[in-house]
């Protein structure tokens, strides 16, 4: 049976692609060390989390928790409770036993599965039997992570997009979120992990260690194993599309497979699903070979139409969101300049030159080199731009590049 396309929703374990292996890394990893998984938006992180959740190993408990729009770790806390009451009910009843106040009052059936609540109820419970949660969300916290260590069953904790909730944290008490990275790193060093049953799973589409370097921390994630989420290869690629397309029943010339990998550069899985949809759609509806022209009308499509446009536009606003001036103003100056440049991109000099001319020579040389490097490594570590050979630099992503050049550049 032929996989269907993915684009925008999260690609379940049976249809998801290329990522069996790193799937099984990350499973040994987690026997012994806490992980932290990282990559670009839109590259299918949330979608090997999910397999994690759906397919899980050595008989572990998974429970996953997208935390993006939170600005209080109270908030993570009761909805990681939340989710084990609808996901794994008859564990967090044992766990809650006759003396976990905070958890009274939550429906159990007979046979202790959940009965049905309303949407947000689990939070209303905790919040009604302790009005100062937010103030307390240590105490309780403390309390969940010892009773499921005391439990011995072995729990993995997916937290996805940690950095996001740092940044919402940092707007408001910059020092409230140092303090909750500060606890979070003593939980994760005792007990150690190799003698203990819980493992972390947290997960960034932006820079973690950017984040946490502006806010004086980086120190606090040096106990995490990096694991990033590897880059589709061409060969991958163009599988990819070859088999979609011939699994539907779709003609097509030989060449389509590599010129669609060509016109993606770097490979986002979002616009290689977006893109190979767009060419089954093309050829049938035509019922002819899909040519290499098509492809060409398929990648101006995805630059110009509405259906990519918002998923594109993404990337250029989040700067303005994460990178505080002048590093957003410069960032994009970079971008702007890049879009406009041959296939072989710009040098690390010409890119400081372009941000030297922007800035001016009235700060410190040092300064100046200081305030560049910096923005360098986060558009790096950001996933925007790679260094393609020595000392020169581009877009990671290909469509990217064109579509920034059609609006920005």
């Amino acid at each position: 049976m032929t996989a269907d396309f993915y684009t925008g929703s999260i690609v379940p374990p049976e249809d998801l692609w290329f990522r069996d292996e790193f799937i099984e890394q990350l499973w040994e990893k987690l026997h012994t060390e806490h992980v932290l998984l990282t990559a670009p938006r839109r590259t299918g992180k949330t979608s090997v989390m999910n397999h994690l959740r759906e397919r899980p190993q050595s008989g572990r408990l998974v429970v996953f928790q997208n935390v993006q729009d939170f600005k209080h770790p109270a908030d993570l806390f009761q909805t990681i409770i939340e989710n084990f009451y609808e996901q794994h009910p008859d564990f967090l009843r044992d766990l809650a036993g006759k003396s976990w106040e905070v958890l009274k009052g939550l429906a159990w059936s007979a046979t202790g599965k959940v009965k049905e609540i309303e949407t947000g109820g689990v939070k209303i419970v905790l919040r009604e039997n302790d009005p100062d949660w937010k103030a307390n969300w240590k105490t309780h916290a403390e309390e969940l992570l010892n009773r499921i260590r005391k439990s011995k069953k072995p729990v993995l904790i997916i937290v996805d997009e940690l950095p996001d909730m740092l940044l919402n944290m940092k707007i408001d008490q910059p020092q409230d979120a140092r303090d909750f990275m500060a606890w979070f790193r003593k939980q994760r060093e005792t007990p150690p992990p190799q003698q203990d049953n819980i493992r972390w799973l947290v997960g960034g589409s932006i820079n973690l260690a950017g984040t946490l370097d502006d806010l004086g921390g980086i120190d606090l994630i040096n106990n995490l194993s990096t694991e990033k989420l590897p880059i589709l290869t061409p060969e991958q690629v163009r599988e990819f599309v070859a088999k979609m397309l011939s699994g539907k029943g779709i003609k097509f010339h030989p060449d389509v497979p590599s010129l669609v990998e060509q016109k993606l550069g770097r490979p986002i899985p979002l616009f290689l699903q977006m893109a190979t949809q767009e060419l089954y759609r093309a050829g049938k509806q035509s019922k002819e070979e899909i040519t290499a022209t098509r492809v060409e009308k398929v990648f101006l499509s995805l630059i110009t139409g509405i259906g990519a446009q918002d998923k594109l536009q993404h990337y250029h606003s989040r700067i303005q969101k994460y990178y505080p001036e002048p590093r957003a103003s410069l960032a994009h100056k970079i971008l702007n300049s890049l879009s406009k440049s041959k296939t072989n991109g710009l040098t690390r000099n010409a890119l400081k030159t372009i941000c030297e001319q922007e800035i001016g020579t009235q700060s410190h040389s040092f300064q100046r080199d200081l305030l560049f490097n910096k923005i360098m490594h986060d558009l790096m570590n950001d996933f925007y731009i790679g260094e393609i050979k020595k000392d020169r630099f581009d877009f990671e992503s290909g469509l990217m590049k064109a579509w920034w050049k059609k609006y920005y550049g």
